[in-house]
Parts: structure tokens; C-alpha cells; sequence
């Protein structure tokens, strides 16, 4: 197998043999489509169902399923590989389950919960001091020292994020869990990748973080053979989870657009290491492998889903502007390479959730013929997501247009922009809810208040799944719930109103409302769920519980224990006793104890006339406390009180009825307890059993968030509606770059707008023009515009009519690549060579200096071949800026202003655009940024080098 690459290929994953795993056979009939109740099943790592790991899981076999994360690098003594016989342990339960789960997970650094700790011991506890720089210690076991580390319990997320974000390590975490005989169980519950990241506190909730599978079929790429490959992507923190089937040739550009923190592969991938080495082109990533059975072999039932047995349910549309407007809907389908690309990326879930393994939505399947494609460069050049200067946000795309108030707008707004739609329905709908907004300034701003307050749903439900969460995050649900309401309601309200005040409403009007209408009336009705949560949960409760104990008065000199049991005072229920009969009662009774100890305690401040006679209870027992010396003395010594400690001004007395009754009251306090938490529990999966219907709300509010953060956009920068079209023109007036126009606003400058018009007599630009006269600029606001418009945005113009791009390519900018012997020549090379093998007529191109690093004979004969097959071949709307004058003169133009190749020569369809440089009689000079008809001669790279502030000596040596 041959994968396509300009260079040498290397491979930065350790190579690793795994003659034990056998190679499943290809099936012997190739399918062409796969219903979605037809894929294939998968086996758990531990051989079970989704749900918690057996107690007795170390009398099951070792997993079948192998994840080996990338190849650390470490130090050699952190190198040193566990030896298959265990060193001379001590008989005890903790050392024995250590090396059992090291033998079990070898790839990962592992950490044991000890008590408030983590700790890690034998050769990665070097690994994991050296990478965490903690201090490394040792303890005495078996009679040798055994070398460890730890950190608290509450450091946990600090490490994670330094050894899974930064050193991209899996961590296996083995928790504790008490048995009824008062010993602990110690397993491994999960294993942290950089992909599978639940609630931890270090992740971003304004980005996905995505964990991708790529799955192969039963072709493999080879030679000029472009292959479709499957890929397959999950945030497991969020549950989006998606599937589509792409082109071998695009699928670094969708890997870019994807922007996963890991990749999954199977093991038994052929020539593995050059398909890394193929991906890695487009920089580093972290890259995982799991070993996949055969799924052609594996039963087939009614109603399995890509993962197995894993239970699926349906999710909300991708587009729920659309869904909304149709009612029909056709069946899951998904190719065989798809199928394939979800089996990875299950197994690859379960084999590192293990039990947090949650119930997973349907893929959403994508069609990337429904979609504008935007090419690896272009993502990068086009600074959509990410700065290609400081490498973050800021001066980005998405910066700039960000009008959203939730963390899920966010995130839909970043998928939108990287994969506009290339659907004029889609995007006219998308537009007319945005002019609808654009135009009604005080309900947008009422609805924008009102969705701010709305909590990031998805995230909640999936902590949910995972088995976490608190009994806040059922506040928080409930909030949501009422919110979504609200915004129902005032849609409604807002929609009657109109229907009152306009009788002669235009067409385009009553398309927007009745947009809007459809939209919102699929949200569904949740009224009782969050009813259910009120009933059930105590709010002024948890408060109290978040607020911390009271406080008590230093007279009062009361203890505070770290048991649940004694702190009498400070316990706040967080579900209402009305729950449930038994939680009732178990109230009733402890309210009975309670006005017991109340009377006992005022029956012995009477016996003794002593007023700070108090009962307690703290960590040492219940006890009897008088907090006086004055009182101490008036005690004396009486018969059925035992003195217990004495200081100079306070004592402690055993008192056998107080001990009795405190005994009661703190089994009781217990079993309130874990009644509430089978109360939460209860509560839990009645939300999740509402999951799918909170998803799909959620979804509609993401979509007006982001329709009103457009017309918010468009209200604050001027933008105005485009029009989107089937044609193949390009007509936009006076356009400006989104983010270079609020970065000069914010320095009190103002933008110089450019007229690009592309049409059918005039299809390709060549544009000349001194260095630093704007030209990079106005290629890269030209592809940004078109981004914008099919996104549903408004645009940064006066006036836009945009036929569909279905493709969009940037060769602007590039830099060397020496780690792979690439030139900054070749790379531009290469970049040039992408473009003329993948433009198709509705495609839009734009390129600079192409031709540039070599000599000029030599760069103009590539400046003028890559014209002519972008003219005669690509046929495709285009850009072309250079600095080569002469080409201009190849392609027909006259300095008369008129193109005379329009009636004799073979290139009828260029326009010639030029922007020039002002001088002043004092000899200043300034830029202007308006381009022209025509070719300006001179690049003036001196004056830029003036402004460089090169030499005046150097400088004037050139006369």
C-alpha cells in the first residue's frame, strides 16, 4: 500500500509487535449500504454488558481488547518494562491488587486510591514523579524498597491535566470501595485518554473535545485509488457523536476541521506507521490503537447498533432549522467503512470507560455532500479557528463573529463556520430567522436574556450517564426547564402580537415568523419533569449545604469532626422528606430523637444549674460538655456522669443515656443519607429517561443562540443579507475582512472595502500591486465572506449575491517544513498541486505568489501553468495574486486597460485588479488599499523596506 506524501515518510509511534492478537478475516461479499439495525457487535473489554465491573473480576480472563496510547518519551530507568514474575511482595491486599492491575493495564500509568491519596508505586511511580515533579520516594515492601509517589485526593484534576493534556499519558484510576466487612475493593473504574474526557475541571466547555476513530472497509488506499474511509467522532463529554464517509484525498482537511484530541486505529492496520506519518503532515497528534474482532463474523440482530451492546438512543438532528421544516425523516444508514470507523470507536470506549461506560446517542450520520469543504490550508491560512501567529483565539474568525452567550451556542457556532452548508434551502432559512432577529431588536434582546441563564444541558445529561452529578445539577435542569418555557411562551406572545399589527405582511415577513414558529414549536413539553425536581429537591437546603457549617461562637468552643455523623448541626437534607413514605418517616423519627436530645440536654442544664451544659458529639464519642470554669465547679462529681477529659476551664463527662440516644440519632441521619441517595439515584435516571427530549431542546436553543448572535453581529458591524444562489458567480460590494476590520476599530481606523466581482465573463482575477497594499488581504476576506454567507451569517459588505461554493482552497502563506525535508518552495509546491487536483468548476480558489523562492524564469513559467489549468481545466472562480508583472502580458492584457485576449486570444475570462501606492512631493508616501482595472508594474519593495526600517546605507547602495 502507497499512501500519497511529498517527502520521506516517518513515523513518530513506537513500533510494537503483536503476534498474540490474531488478524481477523476480511468477510467474504463486500456490502454496499449497512441498515443501521445491521452493524456489527463488539465485545466489551471485560467481556460483560455496559454495567458495573463484577466484585470477583480477577477470576475473569484479561481483556481481549488491547489500547496502546503513543510512545512515551521517558527515561530509561522509567523505562524499565514490569517483569511477568512479581517481586517479593508482602502478604497484604493493597500491594497484591497493585500489581495485579499493573499486569492488567501496562499501557497506562496507574494511580491507587489510598484513603485522601493517590498513589503510584514500582517503576511508573518514577514516571509519574518525574512528569508531575513531585517528590519520588520509596517504602519497604517484601523486604525491598519499592519506589512511590502520591499526591491528595484533591490534586487529582491538577495531574490529569499535566499528564493526559500536556504529556498525552493514559491514566488508569483504581478507586476504593468499602465492603460491608469494613475492607476495600480496589479497581480500576476508568482509564483517562486525551479523547475521553468526562467533567474533569480542566476542560474547555466553548470546545469539543473529540476523540476520532478512522475505519478503513475493505479497501485499502493504494496508488491513484482515492478509497472512501469511514470516520467516526465522539465528544464523550457532551455525547455529540457523529459518522460520515470521506474521501481518502480530503481526509486530512476533515481531520483539521474535526480538530480531535486523539485518533483511534486498529491494530492490525497495514503499513500503520506510514498512514501516522500521512496524517501527522498537518502537524502532531496523538494517535491510539485498539485491537477489533471481526465484525463481518459477528451475530447480527433486530435493532443492534454500531456498538454492540451498547444501548443507543435516537439523537437530535444535526440541523434542527431544517428538521423542523420537514417532517420526514429517513432511515440510519451507514456504509461499511463507516460501520467499521464506529466498531473502532466503541470498542475503544469501552475498553478505556470500562464502568463509566455511559448509554451512547446514535451517530448522527453527515453527508459531506450537503457541506462546503474547506481544505487543511485554508482552515489554517483563513485563521478560522485558531491564530496562526499566538496559536489562539484571538484574531480568528470565530473571535470575531462570536455573538453567542452559551457554552453549547460556542461550540455549534465553531462546527458551523468550519462546515458551512452548500443547501440554498438550508441556508435561507438559516438567514430568514437571522433577518427576523436583525429587525426586532428588543425581542432579541429579551430572548438573549432570557437563554443566557439556560445551563449547558448536554453536558449535565452525559454526568448523568456516567453515573455522576449532584443534586445542583437537578436545580440546574429544572432552571433550564422553566427557562425554555419562558422562551416558548414569549415567542408565542410575540408571534400574536404580529399577527394583530401587520395585515398587509410581505411574503419574506411571514416566512421568517412562521420559521420561527415551526422552530420553537418542537420543543418539547418537560413542565412535569422539572415539577418532579421542585417537589423533590430542597434549593434553600443545598444553599445552606454550598454556604458551609454555621458558624459557632468561640463561648461555645464546639468541636467539628470530619464525620457526616456528627456534625448535628451543619447537616442540610437535599431532598424534600415528602419523597418518599420511608424518607417521611425516617424524618418524623429523627425529629423525635432530636427533641429528645433537646430535652435531655435541658433536663441536665436544670439538675445542675449549669447553662453551658451541652450535649455532643464529636470524633472521640458522645459526651457531655460544660464550657465554664464557674460550671465545671457547680458539676461536681456525680454518680451516672463519667469525667472524661479536663482542661482549665472546660470538662467532659461520659453520660450513658446521651451515649444511647446519639447512637440512634446518627443511624438514623445515616439512613437518611442513603435513602437520599437512592432518592438522587431515582431522580437521576427519570432525567435520563427525559434525556433524549432535553438533547433535542438543548439543540433549539443552540440554534437561536446562534441565529441571534448573527443578527446581533450584523446589527453591531453593519453586515448585510446576502444572496445565496445556484449560479456560479461571485458579486460582492464593497467588501470587508471580518477580523482585520475589528482589529483596526479597535486602534480608531477605518477599513478600506474592496468590489470583487466574479462572474461567468469573468471567472479568474490576477491581481498586481505593491508589497503590503492589502492584496493577501482581499484574497482572504473573499473566501471568508463566502464561508460567512453559507454558514447563514449576514456578511461584511454593502451588497452580496454568492453562488454555492462547494470548495474552498487558500495557497497563501506557508513556511518550511524541515522535519521533513520540505522546503518552504516545496511546501508551496505541494499546496499548488492539492488545489489543480481537487477544484471543481463551483469551487473558490485563492492563491499568492505562487512561484515565488525559485528563479524568476522558473516562477513564472509555474505562476502561468498553474493559471492555465485553473482556467482551462479546474475552470473555477478564482484569485490569483502575484508579483510577476510579466504574466499578466502571457495572458493577453494590454496597458490600455482593456484585455484584447477577449476577442483573439485563449483566455477571455481573466480580469486584471491592481491596487497602487500614493507618493507625495516631500517623498512620503501612503498605501491604497482600493483595488483598480489593471496591472501595476511596480512591487515599490523598497519603500517597504524603508518602513522595515532597514539601513538608510543599505538602502541607498542599491543606486
Amino acid at each position: 500500500m502507497t499512501w500519497k506524501s511529498g517527502a520521506t515518510l516517518a513515523t513518530t509511534v513506537a513500533a510494537r509487535s503483536f503476534s498474540e492478537q490474531p488478524k481477523p478475516s476480511k468477510p467474504q461479499k463486500r456490502v454496499t449500504k449497512m441498515k443501521f439495525e445491521d452493524l456489527p457487535k463488539v465485545s466489551r473489554v471485560d467481556g460483560q454488558v455496559s454495567a458495573p465491573l463484577d466484585p470477583d473480576w480477577r477470576k475473569q480472563s484479561l481483556p481481549s481488547t488491547i489500547v496502546i496510547p503513543p510512545a512515551p518519551k521517558t527515561s530509561e530507568k522509567a523505562q524499565k518494562p514490569i517483569t511477568e514474575q512479581p517481586p517479593k511482595l508482602p502478604n497484604t491486599q493493597l500491594s497484591h491488587e497493585i500489581w495485579r492491575n499493573l499486569q492488567r493495564f501496562p499501557h497506562c500509568l496507574l494511580l491507587t486510591r489510598v484513603g485522601q491519596f493517590y498513589e503510584s508505586y514500582f517503576n511508573p511511580a518514577i514516571e509519574v514523579a518525574k512528569l508531575l515533579s513531585i517528590k519520588e520516594t520509596s517504602r519497604s515492601w517484601g523486604g525491598e524498597r519499592v519506589p512511590m509517589c502520591g499526591f491528595p485526593l484533591a490534586h487529582l484534576d491538577r495531574h490529569l491535566k499535566t499528564l493526559v493534556q500536556q504529556h498525552k499519558r493514559f491514566v488508569a484510576l483504581c478507586e476504593e470501595y468499602k465492603k460491608p466487612d469494613g475492607t476495600f475493593d480496589r479497581r480500576v473504574a476508568r482509564i483517562v485518554t486525551p479523547g475521553t474526557l468526562i467533567d474533569e475541571s480542566f476542560v474547555n466547555h466553548f470546545e469539543n473535545n473529540y476523540l476520532l476513530a478512522i475505519g478503513f472497509g475493505d479497501d485499502m488506499p493504494s496508488g491513484d485509488n482515492d478509497v472512501n474511509v469511514g470516520m467516526s467522532w465522539i465528544d464523550v463529554s457532551t455525547g455529540e457523536f457523529f459518522a460520515q464517509s470521506v474521501p481518502f484525498s480530503s481526509l486530512r482537511d476533515n481531520i483539521t476541521r474535526i480538530s480531535p484530541r486523539e485518533i483511534v486505529l486498529q491494530t492490525d492496520l497495514p503499513n500503520a506507521e506510514e498512514l501516522v506519518a500521512f496524517l501527522e503532515e498537518e502537524g502532531s497528534l496523538t494517535i491510539s490503537y485498539v485491537a477489533v474482532g471481526d465484525s463481518s463474523t459477528t451475530d447480527q440482530s433486530e435493532g443492534s447498533s454500531p456498538s454492540g451492546d451498547i444501548p443507543f438512543v435516537e439523537p437530535p438532528p444535526d440541523d434542527m432549522i431544517m428538521t423542523a421544516q420537514s417532517s420526514a425523516s429517513s432511515p440510519t444508514s451507514f456504509t461499511p467503512e463507516e460501520a467499521q470507523a464506529v466498531h473502532i470507536l466503541t470498542t475503544f470506549l469501552r475498553a478505556n470507560l470500562l464502568e463509566c461506560m455511559p448509554n451512547l446517542p446514535s451517530p448522527v450520520h453527515q453527508d459531506q455532500g450537503t457541506r462546503m469543504q474547506i481544505d487543511s490550508h485554508a482552515i489554517k491560512a483563513l485563521e478560522i479557528k485558531e491564530s496562526m501567529r499566538e496559536g489562539g483565539t484571538k484574531g480568528t474568525l470565530l473571535s470575531a463573529v462570536k455573538r453567542t452567550v452559551t457554552t453549547s451556542g460556542t461550540r455549534l457556532l465553531a462546527r458551523r463556520i468550519c462546515s458551512p452548508s452548500i443547501s440554498v434551502p438550508e441556508i435561507r432559512a438559516r438567514q430568514s430567522l437571522v433577518a427576523l432577529f436583525h429587525s426586532n431588536n428588543h425581542f432579541r434582546f429579551d430572548l438573549r436574556q432570557l437563554i443566557k441563564k439556560t445551563e449547558d444541558t448536554s453536558r449535565i445529561i452525559q454526568k448523568f450517564l456516567f453515573g455522576r452529578g449532584t443534586a445542583s445539577d437537578l436545580l440546574d435542569i429544572r432552571d433550564t426547564i422553566n427557562i425554555w418555557t419562558m422562551i416558548k411562551n414569549a415567542v408565542e406572545l410575540e408571534l400574536t402580537s404580529w399577527k394583530k399589527t401587520s395585515r398587509d405582511a410581505i411574503e419574506d415577513e411571514e416566512e421568517m415568523w412562521s420559521n420561527l414558529s415551526v422552530l420553537i414549536g418542537k420543543l418539547e413539553d418537560l413542565s412535569a419533569l422539572a415539577k418532579r425536581i421542585e417537589s423533590s429537591v430542597d434549593e434553600d437546603q443545598i444553599l445552606k449545604r454550598e454556604s458551609g457549617p454555621d458558624e459557632q461562637s468561640e463561648e461555645d468552643g464546639a468541636e467539628v469532626s470530619n464525620s457526616r455523623s456528627t456534625q448535628m448541626k451543619c447537616l442540610a437534607w437535599t431532598i424534600r422528606p415528602q419523597f418518599s413514605r420511608h424518607l417521611k418517616a425516617l424524618h418524623e423519627r429523627l425529629n423525635v430523637l432530636t427533641a429528645q436530645r433537646s430535652n435531655m440536654e435541658r433536663e441536665l442544664q436544670l439538675r445542675f444549674d449549669v447553662r453551658s451544659l451541652t450535649v455532643r458529639i464529636n470524633a472521640t464519642g458522645a459526651h457531655v460538655h460544660v464550657g465554664r470554669v464557674k460550671d465545671v465547679r457547680k458539676m461536681g462529681h456525680p454518680d451516672d456522669l463519667v469525667e472524661l477529659t479536663k482542661s482549665g476551664s472546660t470538662k467532659t463527662y461520659f453520660y450513658q443515656p446521651w451515649g444511647t440516644l446519639a447512637s440512634a440519632i446518627a443511624t438514623t441521619e445515616n439512613e437518611i443519607l442513603d435513602a437520599e441517595k437512592d432518592a438522587f439515584a431515582t431522580l437521576r435516571r427519570e432525567v435520563n429517561a427525559s434525556g433524549t427530549a432535553i438533547r433535542k431542546n438543548g439543540r433549539i436553543i443552540d440554534e437561536l443562540d446562534v441565529t441571534m448572535a448573527f443578527a446581533q453581529l450584523a446589527d453591531d458591524m453593519n453586515y448585510v443579507r446576502p444572496m445565496v444562489n445556484d449560479s456560479l458567480e461571485y458579486r460582492v460590494v464593497n467588501g470587508r475582512h471580518p477580523t482585520v476590520e475589528l482589529g483596526l476599530l479597535e486602534s480608531s481606523r477605518n477599513f478600506t472595502p474592496n468590489t470583487v466581482p466574479l462572474t461567468e465573463e469573468c471567472r479568474l482575477h490576477v491581481i498586481t500591486g505593491p508589497n503590503m497594499a492589502g492584496k493577501s488581504t482581499l484574497l482572504r476576506q473573499t473566501a471568508l465572506i463566502s464561508i460567512l454567507a453559507q454558514t447563514g451569517s449576514f456578511v461584511p459588505a454593502d451588497k452580496a449575491e454568492i453562488g454555492i461554493v462547494d470548495k474552498v482552497f487558500s495557497r497563501v502563506g506557508a513556511k518550511d517544513d524541515l522535519f521533513r525535508d520540505r522546503s518552504t518552495f516545496m511546501v508551496e509546491m505541494m499546496e499548488t498541486a492539492d488545489i489543480l487536483n481537487r477544484a471543481t468548476p463551483r469551487s473558490l480558489v485563492i492563491m499568492d505568489e505562487v512561484g515565488r523562492g525559485t528563479t524568476v524564469k522558473d516562477g513564472l513559467a509555474i505562476a502561468f501553468a498553474t493559471v492555465h489549468h485553473l482556467y482551462f481545466v479546474n475552470k473555477c472562480r478564482a484569485l490569483f495574486a502575484t508579483h510577476f508583472h510579466d504574466l499578466a502580458d502571457m495572458l493577453g492584457y494590454s496597458d490600455d486597460g482593456l484585455n484584447k485576449s477577449r476577442r483573439r486570444s485563449v483566455f477571455p475570462n481573466i480580469g486584471f485588479f491592481c491596487n497602487d501606492v500614493d507618493e507625495t512631493e516631500d517623498g512620503h508616501f501612503t498605501y491604497s488599499h482600493r483595488l483598480r482595472p489593471g496591472v501595476n508594474r511596480d512591487s515599490h519593495g523598497l519603500k517597504v523596506a524603508q518602513t522595515g526600517g532597514l539601513p538608510p546605507k543599505a538602502i541607498d547602495s542599491q543606486t
